[in-house]
């Protein structure tokens, strides 16, 4: 869902203006405010806070209402303390989160993609060349590092493509994916996708890091295992209040809220 301001329209919850009136708020500022006035009137329905505290138009809150609203949480938020077998399944389930110092030599041809750009004629170009170099793999002749020369947008285009030793930390996410918690070494099976283009990809050596042990990490665990509950409890306790309340102006899912990420 998407929340919006204009310039005739002024949000409210119950009654209670979330911004002044012609202001335009960024849909995740909106939320947030919706939300934090759900709790904020939530804390007086209850008691926890006078009757006199006022909203701001700005979004800010008194430091008593901050106060009442932590109240408010934990003495309505159910968050369940997680179990040793709990940790371990989410250890099993995400185990490559709890292991670093992996690391790849790679080099890659980009193609990239830029504003206006035709991605289906991108990949046209791409998967030729992708052919012909994972044909050509292991050969004396390097047709990587001269495809890399003469097609790559990337700068590292002018060394062959020699991109040299990376982590995780290097990459983007969705290209990190594609290179760690794999045994692949030569170039690789596909294109690769990431926000920046196509790539073709060759691996040419590979570090193995280390895997944590489920000990040393289950303090991480247990944070981890009881952020989530406690993001799962608020997510519930806003869609009831949200349920109960008048909202104009603003159509939020609390599941998607910035208070609850």
């Amino acid at each position: 869902m998407t929340a919006f301001t204009n310039a005739a329209t002024v949000a409210c919850i119950n009654g209670v203006v979330l911004h002044a009136p012609g202001e335009v708020l960024p849909p995740e500022e909106l939320r947030q405010r919706a939300c934090t006035e759900l709790l904020r009137q939530a804390a007086q329905a209850t008691g926890l806070l006078a009757t006199g505290d006022t909203a701001a138009e700005d979004g800010v809150i008194s430091d008593a209402a901050s106060s009442a609203i932590e109240a408010l949480l934990e003495k309505n938020l159910a968050v369940p303390e997680p179990s040793d077998a709990d940790c371990r399944r989410h250890y099993t389930a995400h185990q490559s989160r709890y292991h670093s110092g992996e690391r790849v030599r790679v080099r890659h041809i980009l193609f990239a993609v830029t504003p206006g750009v035709d991605v289906v004629a991108l990949r046209k170009q791409a998967e030729p060349i992708f052919l012909d170099v994972r044909c050509h793999d292991g050969q004396a002749v390097d047709r990587f590092a001269d495809a890399a020369r003469q097609w790559s947008n990337c700068p590292s285009g002018a060394e062959g493509g020699d991109l040299g030793w990376l982590s995780t930390e290097d990459c983007a996410p969705e290209f990190a994916r594609e290179l760690f918690g794999r045994i692949e070494v030569g170039v690789l099976p596909r294109l690769v996708h990431s926000r920046f283009g196509l790539h073709v990809v060759e691996v040419l050596e590979r570090e193995a890091g280390v895997t944590h042990s489920f000990e040393s990490v289950h303090g991480a665990l247990v944070n981890s295992l009881r952020q989530q509950a406690f993001v799962t409890a608020l997510k519930q306790y806003l869609s009831l209040l949200a349920g109960q309340a008048v909202v104009e102006g603003v159509e939020f899912d609390a599941a998607n809220t910035p208070l609850v990420q």
